[in-house]
């Protein structure tokens, strides 16, 4: 039985390794292709590891685009947009789900309806919206419609974590005198910080990989680096090797993000998963 056990756990890595290789691909080749020199990245047929190493690409990339300022517009809208969404949505979802009203169950669903909407039916509206205002290509534009649309995403991440808090929490802090912002910033905000650091790292994430938007709402001033990065594909050229290069600058914080917040992840999942 214990052999058995012992073939099957082996297997199990086996296969987990495997899948890992097969999911890290394409980021490994990537890396790879930021390395090549330029002709060598689309070549046919495709080789894995570059003949030479090179920073052709590293170069080409600075030389024709302003890659720090797209880079810093992409993460002073990405932390601000985040931070506003954060706080907002946690503060709301809590109002929704310690309300007690009838309401607070059709303002659930909206929160999920709103959730469901496709950036792209909406697109044109926020566009008009925001020309009206005069906000066109501005970060205040950007950091705006990024907490609005990533709001009902932390909301609907906090409300699992509120609904495995006893309202006799709540109700005892009442007691002692505590108002309900003080209850919620003092008991219930560090019961739930696996739940924010969740939202915050999620949300972070899908505003700075927001495409759609920033291509509609910039033209130059406040242009972020996703938006730099696709003019090197156009209708008659393919410069793939500043693409390869740009996308690796672009992705490395995000996966350090991803490794330093991991835990705070895992526990996030896992505690908005279980009530008590």
């Amino acid at each position: 039985m214990e052999k058995k056990r012992s073939v099957q756990s082996k297997l199990l890595i086996i296969l987990a390794v495997v899948c890992a290789v097969v999911w890290l691909f394409p980021y490994l080749y990537l890396i790879s292709s930021s390395f090549k020199p330029g002709a060598e990245v689309v070549s046919i047929p495709a080789k894995f590891f570059p003949t030479v190493l090179s920073v052709e690409n590293f170069t080409g990339l600075f030389e024709r685009m302003p890659a720090f300022h797209y880079i810093f517009n992409s993460f002073l809208v990405a932390v601000c947009s985040t931070l506003i969404a954060v706080i907002l949505g946690a503060l709301s979802s809590y109002a929704i789900q310690r309300s007690g009203a009838k309401i607070a169950t059709f303002l659930i669903i909206v929160v999920l309806c709103l959730k469901m909407i496709p950036t792209s039916s909406i697109a044109v509206p926020i566009y008009e919206l925001i020309t009206n205002l005069g906000l066109y290509d501005t970060r205040v534009a950007l950091i705006i419609v990024y907490a609005a649309i990533n709001m009902p995403f932390v909301m609907w991440v906090m409300l699992g974590f509120y609904e495995g808090i006893p309202t006799s929490i709540d109700e005892a802090a009442c007691m002692d005198g505590a108002s309900s912002l003080q209850t919620f910033i003092r008991i219930i905000l560090p019961i739930c910080t696996p739940g924010l650091a969740t939202a915050f790292v999620f949300t972070l994430f899908l505003s700075w990989n927001e495409f759609l938007l920033s291509l509609l709402l910039t033209s130059t001033e406040a242009k972020t680096f996703t938006v730099g990065l696709s003019e090197f594909l156009s209708a008659y050229s393919m410069d793939l090797g500043p693409m390869c290069a740009g996308a690796l600058i672009f992705s490395l914080p995000v996966m350090v993000l991803s490794i330093v917040a991991q835990r705070f992840i895992v526990q996030g999942i896992t505690a908005g998963s279980v009530k008590s």
